[in-house]
């Protein structure tokens, strides 16, 4: 992910860009095994797919949970 794309995502309403990049720097940092960044940027992943009621909401909530983050 880069900020100007993410910048651009979120200048330009692109919800579902921005959950999507957001996810994949949560996969990235996941499979580095930084399990505290992959959260922090899969709770911001989750925060925007809740808002516009995107279908990855749910997997994005079990992932949290599973990580302990959640409930």
């Amino acid at each position: 992910m880069t900020d100007a794309a993410l910048l651009a995502a979120h200048a330009a309403g692109d919800h579902a860009t921005v959950i999507r990049l957001y996810t994949a720097q949560g996969d990235a940092e996941e499979a580095r095994g930084d399990v505290d960044a992959a959260c922090f940027y899969l709770t911001h992943a989750y925060v925007f797919a809740l808002e516009t009621n995107h279908a990855s909401a749910p997997l994005l909530h079990a992932r949290l949970k599973a990580a302990g983050r959640e409930e």
